[in-house]
């Protein structure tokens, strides 16, 4: 039996911000979530501001930026002096929100779930991983294992994959995750260290550019989130150590070394995008999709990107108003812009910030001070890290 419902895998940002969007316009949608409750994870904690345009349009932006930290500014520096500073007030005419929000992507799914959990069409199933996808013309069946690890096959006429970068959805289907894996991991390490009184001219979203170990400090209400590149031949037990995270703090201003640590995270740093990110009655979004480097904060708004993109056409062809073959505009439009936008400025991020070439330095500093210095150039700039400019180019795409 189908389910005339739409079914999407994961309840992280991406797979919760379409189905509010899709709740919204009157279609049942249900949710399986392999774990049994929502993340608690930070990870992603930068929200760009057509985001928060998006999401206010949604009805979660106000409590949202409330629970969070205002950044208009973000800056580059070396470790002695900065570079040049961006002020998004420079775009105000372009978006509601002259800035970037620093927030946990956990508040927003807490947000969007709170107020989603009482809608009739709303459906959320907690403890239900998607194991498996088979599709045919009429509809999608999804296999499911719950807590006590027993099958199950549920069938509908629709399935968003938004179940991470190891997504099943993706695996099942086949389609290619093309890209490569950087050989350095990233450790984040938290700590509520007031930054502010011992590094002169600070704002909150500041990368640092170094040839010996490039980093950035991101504020995020309490504390700070610091990140460092680990040489591959690091242990993850040594990298994920408290005494390794002081080590690392204490390179930051000569003198303090001893920090309160609050948590520790190393990671793999992927850039990778799918061959297709639609493939018959089923979707990929956000991590499913394509993953890169945190390094200018555009994976998880990158994702919501795709998961209001594709909502909206599907939200169409569900009510009738245009046919099927528009939901394949949702893969040439969010799939292009992954690859000329998000992994091509990931990339070059990291690239700028551990230059080790006195010239490639030099390049760099002297580019990032010449667009600070001209307005035009640094509206210009700030439209595309914001990227207000992506979703130009999506549109243009057709």
């Amino acid at each position: 039996m189908i389910e005339e419902r739409v079914f999407i895998a994961g309840a992280g940002p991406v797979g919760l911000s379409a189905a509010a969007h899709i709740v919204h316009h009157g279609i049942p949608v249900t949710v399986f979530e392999a774990s049994e409750t929502l993340s608690e994870e930070s990870r992603a904690s930068t929200f760009h501001p057509p985001t928060l345009d998006m999401l206010d349009d949604l009805g979660f932006a106000k409590e949202l930026v409330g629970q969070g930290l205002v950044a208009p500014k973000f800056q580059y520096r070396t470790r002695k002096s900065v570079i040049a500073e961006f002020d998004f007030g420079a775009i105000a005419d372009k978006t509601r929100h002259p800035h970037r929000l620093q927030s946990e992507q956990f508040k927003l799914t807490r947000i969007i779930h709170n107020k989603l959990q009482n809608e009739a069409n709303f459906r959320i199933e907690f403890g239900r991983r998607v194991e498996d996808v088979t599709q045919d013309a009429n509809g999608v069946t999804v296999r499911l294992t719950g807590p006590d690890g027993r099958s199950e096959e549920r069938r509908a006429p629709w399935l968003i994959g938004a179940d991470g970068a190891g997504s099943n959805v993706r695996r099942s289907l086949g389609i290619e995750f093309e890209g490569f894996t950087w050989p350095e991991r990233f450790l984040v390490v938290s700590t509520p260290y007031d930054f502010y009184k011992v590094v002169p001219n600070l704002v909150p979203v500041t990368y640092v550019a170094d040839p010996v170990q490039w980093h950035f400090f991101l504020q995020i209400p309490g504390m700070w989130r610091m990140m460092f590149p680990i040489a591959p031949e690091v242990p993850d037990e040594t990298a994920t150590s408290r005494a390794f995270a002081q080590v690392a703090l204490a390179t930051l201003v000569p003198g303090i070394t001893n920090y309160e640590i609050v948590h520790v995270t190393l990671y793999r740093v992927h850039q990778r995008v799918a061959k297709t990110f639609r493939l018959g009655r089923v979707f990929l979004a956000g991590d499913a999709a394509h993953i890169n480097n945190p390094l200018g904060g555009m994976g998880m708004n990158g994702g919501i990107h795709d998961a209001l993109n594709l909502a909206q056409r599907l939200t169409d062809v569900w009510h009738g108003k245009v046919a099927d073959a528009e939901l394949d505009r949702y893969d040439k439009q969010r799939r292009l812009i992954t690859l000329e936008y998000v992994q091509k400025h990931t990339v070059q991020n990291k690239r700028n910030l551990e230059a080790r070439e006195p010239e490639e330095q030099a390049r760099f500093r002297n580019e990032m001070q010449r667009v600070a210095a001209d307005p035009a150039l640094t509206r210009d700039y700030l439209l595309r890290v914001s990227m207000i400019a992506s979703l130009s180019r999506a549109a243009e795409l057709g």
